[in-house]
């Protein structure tokens, strides 16, 4: 797919999550995942995460609310690095996580809290 919607989306998508892993998941392309990828490329991250409402920071900490509510951990993960990338502190990703300990339930944000320190290990031992 070459629209200009899917050439916007793979820019945002790599530089929030890394070349590196968005370029693995393009290479896994076949017939049966192909819509995926293209729907996701170009609608969430081409039509969505490019609008000029919200900024990349809002909207990770936005995503890591509703990833914990829906207990995504392989997304929580990805998009916890994601929210780094887009400047969120530390800090302000434990807050996003404490908001969702009232509203999505306290198993959820414990998963999340243990997610978020294997994420800043990892980058922390990287760097």
């Amino acid at each position: 797919m070459t629209t200009e919607l899917f050439k916007k989306g793979l820019k945002v998508r790599r530089e929030v999550l890394g070349a590196e892993y968005v370029d693995a998941s393009i290479a896994m392309v076949d017939d049966f995942n192909r819509p995926l990828q293209e729907l996701v490329t170009e609608y969430c991250w081409g039509a969505v995460w490019t609008r000029p409402g919200l900024d990349r920071k809002m909207r990770s900490m936005i995503n890591l609310a509703m990833l914990t509510a829906l207990n995504r951990p392989h997304e929580i993960k990805l998009h916890l690095k994601g929210a780094l990338q887009n400047g969120c502190s530390k800090e302000q990703i434990m807050e996003v996580l404490l908001q969702t300990a009232i509203y999505c339930g306290v198993p959820a944000a414990v998963d999340s809290f243990r997610l978020a320190r294997e994420v800043f290990k990892e980058i922390e031992s990287q760097e």
